[in-house]
């Protein structure tokens, strides 16, 4: 009998366990609160738990920059018994055209304006959204401990930051850092080799993939690799009647680091399709498979 590798369980972050599959925000503002509201439903039914967004998502739409946790905050103002039900994670750190403010200052703002736009007094998870090279990680450290002995930040995580920055930032915290965000798909490799995957497992951090369909890549194959890993992805997707996404995104929970894909489709039919994820299992041989033909060439 061929060995599959563990199938997907709920991972535990901050005290607070979650399903392996979170919905993000990134295009939740470009809507009204009944879109709204059935979206975060569809979710909930769809099993997900830890639901991820940002102050800079919606920055892009008549709304501007915090449109989509304001959104959010309608929908809770309209039904409060949502917010108790969710582990939120927010971001903040990014100012279009600066491009990155991590100084104790405006990071205690942004986080006081993130609570009020979403109408709550704190969020489960808050992350620190890009490094921002112009501040020590001690300043950062200070704004972010003062924020979690204030409640109004359960956790503290860090977003397309490398191994060292973390490690850095967490020198000159009293907690230990919760999260890493970054990149990771069967057409992004990087957190495999640049030690972000080793340092999770190793410190017992969660690791939130965004982008695991490849910035809908994968759906929409434009070039000879991509098209060649769709097709590994579709042979799996038929063994289990899934669709090419549960299939990518059991690949992309596979690695023992048990990374959580963060699922952006706002098609309310395509969030109740994020159960088929779980379905999918892979035998070493399968994921090495997709692994070397992203590679384009072959393991030692």
């Amino acid at each position: 009998m061929t060995d599959h590798l563990p199938a997907p369980a709920n991972v535990t972050l901050a005290g607070h366990e979650i399903s392996p599959i979170a919905w993000g925000m990134w295009r939740f503002a470009r809507t009204n609160v009944a879109t709204a509201r059935a979206r975060i439903d569809a979710a909930f039914e769809a099993g997900v738990t830890l639901f991820d967004t940002a102050d800079i998502y919606g920055a892009d739409t008549p709304g501007g920059f915090g449109s989509a946790e304001a959104l959010l905050g309608e929908v809770f103002a309209e039904a409060p018994g949502l917010r108790g039900q969710m582990v939120l994670a927010t971001k903040g750190g990014i100012i279009p055209g600066v491009p990155y403010d991590s100084s104790m200052p405006y990071l205690a703002s942004a986080i006081d304006n993130s609570l009020r736009r979403l109408r709550t007094d704190h969020v489960e998870l808050w992350q620190v959204h890009r490094p921002d090279l112009l501040t020590h990680p001690q300043e950062i450290a200070r704004a972010l401990e003062e924020a979690h002995r204030a409640g109004k930040i359960g956790a503290i995580g860090v977003s397309n930051f490398t191994a060292a920055q973390t490690a850095a930032l967490a020198r000159f915290l009293p907690v230990p850092v919760a999260s890493h965000q970054s990149e990771f798909s069967p057409l992004h490799l990087a957190p495999l080799f640049d030690g972000i995957f080793d340092q999770s497992m190793a410190e017992g951090m969660a690791f939130l993939a965004w982008s695991p369909l490849g910035g809908g890549r994968l759906g929409d194959p434009a070039d000879k690799r991509t098209w060649a890993i769709a097709g590994l992805l579709d042979a799996k997707a038929a063994d289990y009647g899934v669709s090419r996404a549960a299939a990518t995104c059991s690949w992309v929970m596979a690695h023992p680091a048990r990374p959580i894909p963060i699922v952006g489709t706002q098609t309310i039919e395509r969030i109740r399709e994020i159960p088929q994820a779980f379905m999918p299992r892979w035998t070493r041989a399968e994921w090495y498979a997709v692994l070397q033909l992203s590679m384009g060439e072959k393991l030692p």
